[in-house]
């Protein structure tokens, strides 16, 4: 399907106006359109069929671990991972104008956030009302007008909805970041000389004893940087199982192409899903780790 040249400057996100994923795209893509789109695949079709340029597509986040389905839906999108970036995640509890804290006597949000407030929730004895989604929870406590209703989303979604912020950074985690992958139909071309990147992969190992410990033993005599490996069931064979993995540097270095040629040896597939500039976060992050 032809793009359209009207969308040219999009980028998909999946969620509600107001979500996250949108604020991700307003502060990484500020230039561009974002659009909204009911689930993952829809936001893959979106940058498929030329709607959007871009989808800036949550992968995992600090407190609550790995976004479901998201490692296994990648792949089968035939999408290519061109960034990432890593935005702090403020909650804030939001309501209608007028109302006060110790107006609000039920809270509602997506499962993970307020899982990330509990501390909050039960400081002010609030009850939990799981939503869909953050920004799906602020949409509903404007149109019902109740000032005993509270909603924990961003700012973002606060003032897309018109409610108000009563309190803000209520999360009990002060590290509380999701990490996003940037998606487009084409492949980055990306410059090893550049600065560092990342090189994000997916890859199924042979039925064989110790397969997977061999595999990996090419990145460790090779000197490369695993940052990050998961593995997920595929085709409903729980002896079928995918692996996903982040590696730090370039194909084209010698250490990470030694280490590939040795993951392939052991594998019965190896798929680059995209090699793309580190973000800043990771090293920053390091540093305060050291």
């Amino acid at each position: 399907m032809a793009a359209n040249t009207d969308a040219v400057q999009s980028i998909a996100f999946q969620g509600e106006p107001g979500a996250y994923s949108h604020l991700a795209c307003t502060i990484a893509y500020p230039a561009y359109t974002p659009l909204p789109c009911a689930a993952f695949e829809d936001a893959f079709v979106a940058v498929n069929e030329g709607r959007a340029q871009l989808a800036m597509i949550p992968i995992e986040n600090s407190v609550a671990g790995r976004v479901a389905d998201i490692h296994h839906l990648m792949p089968a999108s035939r999408l290519h991972i061109i960034g990432e970036f890593f935005a702090r995640v403020n909650h804030h509890l939001l309501a209608v104008k007028g109302a006060k804290l110790d107006d609000i006597k039920t809270v509602r949000s997506h499962v993970h956030a307020l899982g990330q407030c509990r501390n909050f929730i039960r400081m002010h004895g609030l009850q939990p009302i799981v939503s869909a989604d953050t920004a799906g929870a602020a949409a509903e406590v404007a149109a019902r007008g109740d000032k005993s209703l509270g909603a924990i989303a961003s700012e973002l979604a606060g003032r897309t909805y018109g409610l108000e912020s009563i309190a803000g950074n209520i999360e009990d985690a002060e590290h509380n970041t999701t990490r996003f992958l940037v998606m487009a139909r084409d492949p980055l071309e990306f410059d090893p000389r550049s600065g560092p990147c990342i090189t994000s992969f997916v890859f199924r190992v042979r039925n064989v004893p110790a397969a997977l410990y061999k595999a990996m033993g090419g990145f460790a005599t090779n000197g490369v940087n695993m940052t990050k490996l998961e593995s997920y069931q595929i085709g409903g064979a729980f002896a079928a199982t995918q692996f996903y993995a982040d590696v730090e540097g370039h194909p084209e270095e010698t250490n990470l192409r030694l280490a590939l040629e040795e993951l392939d040896f052991f594998s019965r597939e190896v798929r680059i899903l995209g090699v793309y500039p580190a973000h800043p976060y990771r090293y920053k992050a390091r540093l305060a780790a050291d």
